[in-house]
């Protein structure tokens, strides 16, 4: 039975810290990423990094989210990623909102490219091949950025970061006294 994981918030030092790649998917990944999917999906998520639960391996969730033709909502089921390589980032660049569960309630305008080649593993061992592209691309791209340290806050303006300092203390000052 999967478990809720803790989620280590804006400014625990796990965050900074780059994952180390996975050599075999062992009963304990298929766990660890049975877990997380519990964990993004109790916290309304899109995406979670192993880093963000404490654990320094490359591996990532994340779902697809679009507007079906009636105007719902829709998100997709949670996909598990391992030791991603993204390669060949568009020119094309989309700014937009970018959350975190690990900075919540924080929204901070973000560029990143529109789409990306992403190599991965899955939880069989298979290595896929895919172009990413939109939010998929987005959310992989966000995903990876924790596993290398770096946080959203890193990729907005120093204007947008000034704007943000008063959250980011509350934050700190509630999960990390």
């Amino acid at each position: 039975m999967p478990k809720k994981l803790k989620v280590y918030c804006y400014d625990d030092p796990v965050l900074r810290k780059k994952a180390l790649s996975i050599e075999e998917i062992t009963p304990e990944i298929v766990e660890l990423a049975e877990d997380m999917i519990e964990t993004m999906i109790q916290h309304k998520g899109v995406g979670l990094s192993a880093t963000q639960v404490g654990v320094l391996k490359r591996i990532f969730i994340i779902r697809d989210e679009w507007t079906d033709a009636s105007g719902t909502y829709q998100l997709g089921p949670p996909e598990v990623i391992i030791n991603a390589t993204l390669s060949k980032p568009s020119e094309e660049k989309q700014t937009q909102l970018e959350g975190c569960l690990s900075l919540p309630g924080l929204y901070l305008n973000v560029a990143r490219p529109k789409a990306i080649h992403v190599r991965y593993q899955n939880l069989k061992g298979e290595w896929i091949e895919e172009a990413f592209k939109d939010f998929r691309a987005r959310v992989t791209m966000h995903e990876n950025d924790h596993l290398n340290g770096v946080l959203i806050i890193d990729r907005t303006s120093k204007s947008e970061r000034k704007k943000a300092e008063p959250h980011l203390l509350a934050i700190k000052k509630k999960y990390n006294p």
